[in-house]
């Protein structure tokens, strides 16, 4: 993979794809392949950050069932507010 930033605004990303592949896409002129693959990167990246999330919101739910997790008066209370 070979990037290359244009500006602040977009990178240029060359990937290599078989060459079956290519030429199917070659037959197909009516997409624009950059975009098919930039909402696919997109569309990866917020799969990810969405598992993350749950992730991190299963752990809390743990650790608060666990009885580690303290209560915003505690906090308050801590920080003598």
């Amino acid at each position: 993979m070979h990037i290359l930033q244009i500006g602040d605004l977009m990178t240029n990303v060359t990937l290599a794809v078989p060459e079956e592949l290519y030429n199917k896409m070659k037959k197909h002129s009516e997409f624009k392949w950059s975009e098919v693959a930039r909402k696919a990167i997109e569309q990866k990246i917020q799969d990810a950050e969405l598992l993350n999330d749950l992730k991190a919101i299963a752990e809390a739910e743990k650790e608060h069932k666990e009885g580690k997790t303290v209560s915003h008066k505690q906090v308050l209370k801590e920080l003598g507010l």
